[in-house]
């Protein structure tokens, strides 16, 4: 069991165990039922394992039990190798319904807001993913459209709980209308101070006003492309990933996009995606062919991009979610809202 993480399941036992008995100390509590008491027995035998140091070891083949499964349910004693043909049915039908309730977290694809048009793919490894994305519009005509995409270290059910946890995080701080820089400083301290250690995550979130204008703040994320007919720039990233240090600050770039420019956004699910031979996909690459569909519309951007990476990765298993996100400045003006775009 790694140490980064046992410290914390410890104190989340020991408050459970505390929590349990004092429900069980109460006048009521003789009304309390059998599964009260089941359940104080499996917390101090978790207990009693992490001090014989055999905690997070799976009871039947002594390997190490899945991490991400431990952090969503401290109380697992199998690793998913051995768990029953009811057990396995039953995570098989908890894992579809977390896949159709992140789906349904997704924005509406083919987007539009004023003059900008925003295109995605996402496509996760698994049934479960811990990439994020999402667009936020604002609630009057002179605001300002938030776009997010981010990546939670790593995978599984683990990760897209954080995943869930930061749409709903960032949901609700953009009703608060601050400073882009002030949004993602309050949304590290949250992510910070309601995960455990180890846990962060990279994010790229900007703000898209009506006449061009365009405000990026990157924690840790990889390089936004900003693609034109001059070419493609790369802007780094200005903090350190959320999650990482409670007091991290964060720097916002502004940049101006003309009509037909766009801002391309990934996960290292694309640029660390390799090939049979184990070549790296890489930033370069995309960036490569991103600058030679610079005049495209952003949906023929973004399929000309993933051609590229699926012809480039053919045969080789896809190892991590991928998610791809283009925000284009349209030549002519459009309608408020999200809604599909016909090019």
């Amino acid at each position: 069991m790694p140490e980064i993480t046992e410290p914390y399941l410890r104190e989340q036992l020991e408050r459970r165990r505390d929590e349990l008995k004092h429900a069980l100390a109460t006048p009521a509590s003789e009304f309390a039922p059998a599964a009260f008491f089941q359940l104080l027995h499996e917390v101090d035998s978790a207990l009693e394992r992490m001090e014989q140091g055999t905690y997070g070891i799976c009871e039947v083949c002594h390997d190490t039990i899945e991490k991400d499964r431990l952090i969503a349910d401290p109380l697992v004693r199998l690793c998913l190798d051995h768990l029953s043909t009811e057990e396995q049915r039953a995570l098989e039908g908890d894992l579809e319904l977390a896949s159709r309730i992140q789906r349904g977290l997704l924005p509406q694809n083919d987007a539009k807001f004023g003059e900008w048009r925003i295109h995605y793919q996402y496509r996760p490894a698994g049934l479960v993913s811990g990439d994020y994305c999402d667009l936020i519009v604002p609630s009057s005509e002179k605001g300002k459209l938030i776009f997010l995409l981010g990546d939670v270290a790593g995978k599984g059910v683990a990760a897209s709980l954080l995943m869930t946890h930061l749409h709903a995080m960032f949901r609700s701080l953009s009703a608060v209308e601050v400073e882009l820089d002030k949004l993602l400083d309050m949304g590290n301290r949250i992510f910070c101070e309601s995960t455990i250690a180890g846990q962060y995550a990279t994010l790229v979130c900007g703000r898209a006003g009506q006449s061009g204008e365009l405000e990026i703040a990157s924690a840790g994320h990889l390089p936004a492309l900003l693609v034109n007919g001059n070419g493609v720039e790369q802007h780094s990233s200005t903090g350190l990933p959320l999650g990482m240090f409670c007091n991290a600050r964060y720097q916002v770039t502004r940049l101006r996009l003309d009509p037909g420019d766009s801002l391309l956004l990934y996960t290292d699910g694309i640029s660390e995606s390799r090939n049979a031979m184990g070549t790296e996909y890489g930033v370069e690459r995309l960036s490569m062919i991103a600058g030679e569909q610079h005049d495209s519309a952003p949906h023929e951007l973004l399929r000309q991009c993933l051609k590229d990476l699926r012809d480039f990765s053919s045969g080789a298993r896809q190892a991590d979610d991928q998610t791809m996100m283009v925000i284009h400045r349209a030549h002519s003006g459009g309608t408020r809202g999200i809604g599909p775009v016909v090019e």
